[in-house]
């Protein structure tokens, strides 16, 4: 409502202060860390471009940007676990051991931090322009409804929707069913089959089928909790005349990890591939150095989703998966199989991936794949407490997942049936939520 009452111009200070206020009801002072990058990159952009109208490139001005950015996503993100991992080895030779005070995660780091690299970046690749006003790069940075859990959008997507943007009633429409579709999503079956999965990934021992039951239900979780999100904040950007980029598109009915990560959290995936995998050289230099940016750039995935080995092994599972696709290429008997085949074994391939995703350590990981293949074949099934409700979350998310469109496709369709059929569920969502004290998203931690 604020955002309609304001004029024209000020819209986007209006998006910027109730984005500060959003983002500092938990912890304000982080807030000054948030508007620190915006200032940096704001300052690094503009010095870019100076330069380069002077005939240079702007470099030192890259590196600033780069070194601040990554700096303090380094420091915040990774310095516990630097430091927890110093003292092991210590311990290990029995060694005094490094005092620290542990440092708090500022929620949504990694996604702001992303964004302000890459409007340094694409000034410098001459990919876009710097910002009009500063009031542009502060709602481009602190933009509240993808803030916290992206999806992660690049600058050269949005920058002349920070100048000038279109609003109409159609726009808003829009908006509000991908919101309500999305709010639905996260309440209706991700919340439903969350107690599932940690009753699987709590208990020691599992029966082959109840292991498989506890992965599957992690990977509905994270699917619909995650893409509710995005789903969510593609809405809230409309409603203010903002594109922003899709970040899934059916993602479990890849027909290989390749496809998975096309389909897969897009705007990372994407970010990764022009900012880190070509600036490696991608493909450009052979086989073996493909292989190695392929690798090199799932570690660094892998790594920015958390700072522990068990993000880092899910980095290398998946870069392993696409050096072995690279390697036996598109004319190999997989590639030949039927294509239901092949979503079958990609999808079994990235619930294994999850394993090391969700487990709290490396042990309790190696553990819970040993119970997915039968190690501890003498075990039998019924240790997990499964409930009514548990089905009907599992049985809507496979609807969803592998026989119906995307919401993207529902929602630009926007069919009476599929409008009412929403409404229902959105209310229903509601009445969830009023019974529920903690929804928390699983993307909030990272």
């Amino acid at each position: 409502m604020l955002y309609y009452l304001s004029p024209r111009k000020l819209r986007s200070y209006t998006i910027a202060v109730a984005s500060y206020v959003f983002y500092g009801w938990w912890r304000p002072d982080f807030v000054g860390l948030m508007l620190l990058s915006t200032v940096v990159d704001y300052t690094c952009g503009s010095g870019v471009k100076r330069k380069q109208q002077e005939g240079k490139t702007g470099r030192s001005f890259l590196i600033l940007s780069l070194v601040t950015n990554l700096g303090l996503l380094a420091y915040f993100k990774y310095a516990n676990f630097g430091i927890d991992t110093l003292n092991n080895m210590l311990l290990s030779a029995d060694m005094e051991t490094v005092g620290w005070t542990r440092v708090v995660l500022p929620v949504g780091i990694s996604f702001y931090t992303f964004q302000t690299i890459s409007y340094t970046v694409d000034i410098y690749m001459k990919r876009s322009k710097p910002v009009r006003a500063f009031r542009d790069m502060m709602c481009y940075v602190s933009m509240f409804p993808q803030l916290i859990a992206g999806p992660i959008v690049r600058y050269e997507s949005v920058a002349e929707q920070l100048h000038s943007r279109t609003h109409s009633l159609a726009k808003f429409y829009r908006g509000v069913l991908f919101f309500q579709c999305g709010f639905a999503k996260k309440l209706l079956i991700a919340d439903v089959l969350a107690p599932l999965a940690d009753q699987a990934f709590s208990l020691p021992e599992l029966a082959i089928a109840d292991a498989w039951i506890g992965v599957s239900a992690y990977a509905m979780q994270i699917y619909f909790d995650f893409s509710g999100y995005s789903d969510m904040a593609i809405g809230l950007g409309l409603m203010m005349g903002f594109s922003f980029p899709v970040n899934f598109n059916s993602p479990y009915r890849a027909t290989s990890i390749t496809d998975f990560w096309r389909r897969w959290h897009i705007s990372l995936s994407s970010f990764l591939r022009d900012y880190l995998y070509f600036p490696l050289g991608g493909n450009r230099r052979g086989e073996l150095r493909t292989y190695f940016n392929l690798v090199v750039t799932m570690l660094l995935g892998g790594l920015w989703h958390g700072a522990a080995w068990t993000y880092i092994c899910w980095g290398a599972y998946q870069g392993f998966w696409l050096v072995v696709e690279r390697l036996f290429g598109k004319k190999s008997i997989y590639h030949r199989a039927p294509r239901i085949l092949r979503i079958a074994i990609t999808f079994v391939l990235v619930l294994f991936g999850w394993v090391f995703f969700r487990a709290t350590d490396l042990e309790a990981a190696l553990s819970y794949c040993g119970n997915m293949i039968g190690i501890r074949a003498g075990l039998e099934g019924g240790l997990l407490q499964l409930r009514p409700i548990f089905a009907c979350g599992g049985s809507a998310a496979v609807v969803l997942i592998w026989l119906t469109p995307t919401s993207q496709k529902l929602v630009r369709r926007a069919h009476p049936a599929y409008v009412l059929t929403l409404q229902f569920l959105f209310i229903l969502a509601l009445m969830h939520l009023h019974f529920e004290s903690h929804v928390p998203f699983l993307y909030y931690q990272f």
